[in-house]
């Protein structure tokens, strides 16, 4: 019999072995503690999920592999003559035993195998004493074994783009910075059965009557954030049974709340996908090695181009992800290469101060993006160079971080803005946007816009004027506020 900390689910299991044109291994990661030659050891391509090596107790130092094969196989029908074949092939009793016949199988034969990953402890009922059993209950109740009275809870900030966007749908570098203002927050406890609970204001499913359901449909759209809980569930699930990881049989509540101003670009409907999947990755036990990071930050994207049909690049993701201040590149090259760009966090130390407005009532976001994807992917020079310019401010403005000329900085981001008008248009932009950028620089501030619409991120060089620039924006209907820039290196922060 098998021990382990959860039940995993056997239908994803059997899943994933249909999926693979051959036979299967359950493995899971050693513990700190345990050694090597207790076990058969296996190494796995991480990108066929095929097992490339068996080993069984290998002696020390013999691999560097800390991947473990339990005492879990499927075998396929028209497989089940090579039992018999290994047999013939070795007499010797102490030879034949289970981990000896995958060793063969892997190693001599090259039958191909896949391992799936068992994110969990494990141990053999019969080999384990009082002591083990001790040292596995603390190691279990380390874990988020949890009840309604524990719950998981996990956050996700909004986001400014500094410099460089929209290029990153376009193969550009951009600089974005996760911010304190606004988050979106989710919960997750253990239940009985899978619950997604609707946003009271976001997710209304009962209205005072038409003028209310008019109004409220108007202002806030159809879109709330209960299909981006159940489409991060549904892709969740999906990429774990594809990437071979088995989850334990376990169901939860999700539940999600969020301060960020919707419709005005500032990354509220990734910041809520963020912060779910932080939680099913402490429900389930998945670490980083599962998922790295900018892995994750694809995956983020995924759920909502792939499921949702949202358009949106990587920029988002990346920032919510890797948290703070970050430089990214999104080359050809890097995407075509390994699937993700080069992401470096850049020092938040002695920042300048940034501000921010946005419409009161703004339109959807998503509309600002216009013909312009067309007209790149169709080779349009004006467009195609825009790009190549978007990458080279950003690359300046990073050396102007570097160097804290912040001058140079508040010069980049109004360079910045005037490109993005000239490849998106005033019509496209529209007028309340321009409307915002007129005023900042009215008050001699940089201004851009931090996202596809809706709001504008400013560097004032003069803080004299900060609370009279503010009662402008406000005196036009806008909401003012000074950025609060979130930096995970700093303890204490949620």
């Amino acid at each position: 019999m098998l021990c382990s900390d959860q039940n995993f689910d056997i239908a994803q299991v059997i899943r994933f072995f249909r999926s693979k044109p051959g036979e299967l291994a359950i493995y899971y990661e050693l513990e700190s503690g345990e050694k090597s030659y207790s076990r058969g050891i296996v190494k796995v391509c991480p990108n066929t999920h095929r097992v490339t090596r068996f080993l069984e107790k290998p002696q020390e130092g013999v691999t560097a592999s800390r991947l473990a094969s339990v005492v879990f196989y499927c075998l396929r029908k028209e497989s089940l003559t090579y039992i018999s074949e290994f047999l013939n092939k070795h007499p010797d009793v102490k030879d034949r035993t289970f981990g000896k016949f995958w060793e063969w199988l892997v190693n001599e034969e090259k039958v191909p195998v896949y391992g799936m990953k068992l994110p969990t402890g494990f141990q053999l009922i019969g080999q384990v004493g009082l002591s083990d059993y001790t040292k596995w209950l603390a190691h279990y109740s380390s874990k988020q074994q949890l009840s309604p009275s524990k719950p998981i809870t996990c956050r996700s900030y909004a986001r400014v783009g500094l410099m460089g966007n929209p290029s990153d749908g376009f193969n550009g570098k951009t600089i974005a910075m996760s911010i304190s203002n606004f988050w979106a927050e989710v919960t997750l406890m253990e239940s009985q059965t899978l619950v997604l609970l609707p946003h009271p204001l976001n997710d209304p499913t009962e209205f005072g009557g038409l003028q209310d359901l008019f109004r409220i449909s108007r202002k806030e759209g159809y879109l709330g954030g209960l299909r981006l809980l159940q489409a991060t569930c549904k892709k969740f699930y999906q990429f774990c049974s594809e990437q071979g990881i088995a989850l334990s049989k376990q169901n939860f509540t999700l539940k999600y709340d969020t301060n960020i101003p919707r419709q005005v670009g500032l990354a509220g409907s990734s910041a809520i996908v963020s912060a779910t999947l932080k939680c099913l990755m402490k429900f389930y036990n998945i670490t980083d090695n599962d998922l790295p990071q900018p892995v994750r930050a694809n995956f983020i994207l995924n759920v909502e181009t792939d499921e949702l049909f949202i358009t949106a690049g990587l920029q988002d993701r990346v920032v919510q992800v890797y948290e703070g201040l970050v430089y990214m590149d999104f080359s050809k090259q890097l995407m075509d290469e390994r699937g993700y760009g080069e992401y470096i966090p850049l020092d938040m130390r002695d920042l300048p101060m940034f501000w921010l407005a946005y419409l009161s009532d703004p339109s959807d976001s998503g509309r600002i993006h216009s013909n312009v994807r067309q007209r790149w992917l169709n080779g349009e020079p004006a467009v195609v160079e825009a790009m190549k310019s978007f990458a080279e401010l950003t690359d300046q403005s990073r050396a102007a971080f570097q160097c804290k000329d912040w001058a140079r900085l508040a010069q980049l981001m109004d360079e910045n803005f005037e490109l993005r008008r000239s490849v998106y248009t005033d019509d496209c932009l529209g007028p309340g946007n321009l409307k915002m950028v007129q005023l900042a620089r009215q008050f001699g501030s940089a201004v851009k816009l931090p996202g596809s619409g809706g709001a504008v991120v400013g560097l004032c060089m003069d803080q004299e004027r900060l609370m009279e620039m503010k009662r402008a924006f406000q005196e036009a209907g806008c909401v003012f506020c000074l950025i609060v820039p979130y930096d995970p290196s700093v303890q204490g922060q949620n």
